[in-house]
């Protein structure tokens, strides 16, 4: 299968070295400098500087040649940028399946990718999304990682899966788009509060209860909006969850961490040099809440320490506070 991966950050070049093993593989980046760059050196310096870019990789900054010839397109941008990356798809004389892993709700409108999607591409065209827990290091070094593809056409889902399933890249399929999105954007603001539980000096006791209630929040979210319990119990809510609150290479973690040390949010976006998707998701995991009336106080706690100026100590003793009341109610 002829595979195109737009977007040559972390995910997209981890994704494409990973897939050029058994496919024909395009990546495509909209920075032609980056891009020839890479084609040179045949390393992602920026991004993924101690990984070696298969010889057979193909790279280009031409989007028209990138999709071509392709039987799949798999986005891998950040979510602020796929509105765009798809409206200059649908530009192109050519009709192409489309995969997205990003990973949030889009800015402004509280949008998950899939209604981003429904709002430009044909109706007919099959798309989905790919999510799960997965750092973009393990996979582009071809650790173990699994993952999951949803699509609302279940065959296609079940088709593409097992096109990009690998010992080392396990791949199962789903037809609930809705739970595997929650699940994959809310973690992220999650994961900023973990860091905040780690950089305060918290224990593991600590981090346990946070990740569980965390999952009760993000469970309580995705079933109002319409996802199923079981897929928020799974690979892209659970599993994504517990990486991202755990793992040293989680940059919502970090971004955490940092502020539980009174870094500043702006000085911590300019030193990470990768984008932190949780920190916009916080804002509309926030007005979703309130919106759908949705007791999220993890997130709500997030989104006053990023939004409100309160301070993360303040932030955390309010929450510890809250009256205690029936875990599952």
């Amino acid at each position: 299968m002829n595979i195109t991966v737009l977007g040559a950050g972390a995910w997209g070049s981890a994704l494409a070295i990973h897939l050029s093993g058994r496919h024909p593989v395009t990546l495509w980046g909209w920075d032609s400098t980056q891009i020839e760059t890479m084609r040179t050196t045949r390393f992602n310096q920026r991004y993924l500087p101690d990984i070696p870019l298969p010889e057979k990789l193909n790279l280009t900054s031409d989007l028209y040649l990138a999709c071509n010839n392709s039987e799949l397109i798999l986005i891998a941008v950040p979510i602020s940028a796929l509105r765009t990356t798809l409206q200059e798809i649908v530009a192109m004389p050519v009709q192409i399946p489309v995969i997205w892993g990003c990973k949030g709700f889009e800015a402004g409108t509280s949008k998950l990718p899939h209604q981003v999607a429904a709002e430009i591409l044909p109706q007919k065209l099959p798309c989905g999304v790919l999510s799960g827990p997965s750092f973009a290091l393990e996979v582009a070094r071809g650790l173990p990682t699994a993952m999951i593809l949803a699509s609302r056409d279940g065959e296609f889902a079940q088709i593409i899966a097992r096109s990009l399933h690998h010992s080392s890249l396990r791949i199962y399929s789903s037809n609930d788009v809705i739970g595997v999105e929650v699940g994959g954007a809310v973690k992220n603001a999650l994961a900023i509060a973990a860091g905040i539980a780690e950089g305060m000096g918290f224990g593991q006791n600590a981090r346990a209860g946070l990740i569980t209630r965390g999952l009760a929040e993000m469970t309580r979210l995705g079933l109002k909006m319409g996802a199923r319990a079981d897929t928020l119990s799974g690979l892209s809510g659970a599993g994504d969850l517990i990486l991202t609150c755990t793992g040293d290479l989680s940059r919502n973690r970090q971004v955490g961490i940092l502020l539980a040390q009174k870094q500043a949010l702006p000085d911590i976006l300019k030193d990470l040099g990768h984008v932190a998707e949780g920190v916009g998701t916080v804002r509309e995991v926030h007005y979703l809440a309130q919106k759908l009336g949705v007791d999220m106080p993890i997130c709500t706690a997030v989104y006053s320490v990023l939004y409100e100026q309160v301070p993360a100590t303040l932030a955390v003793e309010i929450l510890l506070n809250r009256a205690t009341h029936s875990e599952f109610n």
